[in-house]
């Protein structure tokens, strides 16, 4: 019997072994380049929703739909340990639970393009829980990328809070967020190894499903029924968040949760194109600016680290 098929080891896990610091294989850009295409969208698709839908109930049957995309996976049944619990339910609430919440509410305070472009700063965010609490410090090129993508997100930032107070409370919102998002990046490196995306991700939502729901049941209550609005929800459901998230894990398998969080600098891109073609979102100058910034981090932090 080999050591990987020694059953007091765990799970065998979904992922090949590699080193996190080499530079992105086809397989990686092209994970990549989905997960900023998915979630780029997401936030038009929340745009659309709310125009019938309460924020609570979007996140609700968001979190929800995703959570059923899984569990009719054969990967959704695979049993965690006892040890890891606590991490998966840390999960659900840092990457999942909070954030899914709080974009929602901060898009009725400033449009799909902005949120996309200030969810850009996850990567910042991620670059220092992984220095402060993970072992796990950028090196070389990565750390030029955190520099240049976090310049750009300030310039999205300052230039969207321009716009007035109420622009204020989204921006806080969406950078509270993407706080949430650098912590749990780090945080599912680990596990996703152990049993593989689709375990941890089911399991995940499915907690995140029960500590949304009372918000859920009241954004109902509030909410008029719209076939537009219930498309976009179903589509950022299951594949806005289930078969997202089971692919992300998979890039934070491979190339670790910093460097996978460089995927949020072409979320900005997606954004920004389809916010302003679809529903006419307009973007200040500075924060123009700061899209080439994002994007130059983003390619900086593909490179092999040193």
């Amino acid at each position: 019997m080999t050591e990987l098929d020694d059953p007091s080891l765990g799970p065998r896990p979904e992922t090949p072994v590699r080193s996190d610091r080499e530079p992105f294989a086809p397989l990686d850009w092209g994970l990549f380049v989905a997960m900023g295409a998915i979630w780029g969208s997401s936030f038009l698709l929340i745009a659309i929703a709310l125009e019938d839908f309460h924020p609570g109930l979007i996140t609700w049957a968001r979190v929800g739909l995703g959570a059923g995309a899984l569990a009719v996976l054969p990967g959704a049944r695979t049993k965690i340990e006892r040890r890891d619990w606590p991490t998966v339910l840390a999960l659900s609430f840092v990457w999942v639970a909070i954030p899914f919440t709080l974009f929602p509410l901060a898009e009725e305070h400033i449009n799909s393009a902005v949120t996309g472009l200030l969810n850009g700063a996850t990567p910042f965010f991620a670059g220092i829980f992984g220095a402060l609490f993970f072992n796990r410090t950028p090196r070389g090129p990565q750390r030029a990328g955190m520099a240049v993508g976090f310049l750009g997100i300030a310039c999205v930032s300052f230039g969207s809070a321009a716009e007035g107070d109420s622009a204020v409370v989204g921006v806080v919102m969406v950078l509270v967020a993407t706080i949430c998002y650098g912590f749990a990046s780090n945080l599912a490196g680990t596990v996703q190894h152990r049993y593989g995306s689709v375990a941890l991700m089911s399991k995940m939502l499915a907690l995140a499903t029960l500590w949304t729901m009372p918000f859920g049941l009241w954004g109902l209550a509030h909410s008029d029924f719209a076939w537009e609005a219930a498309a976009a929800t179903s589509v950022l459901g299951v594949v806005g968040t289930g078969i997202a998230f089971a692919v992300m894990a998979t890039l934070v398998g491979r190339v670790g949760g910093p460097r996978a969080s460089f995927i949020t600098y072409l979320i900005p891109v997606v954004s920004l194109v389809l916010g302003a073609v679809f529903r006419g979102d307009e973007v200040s100058p500075l924060a123009l600016a700061g899209v080439v910034l994002v994007v130059a981090g983003a390619l900086l932090g593909g490179r092999r680290e040193h």
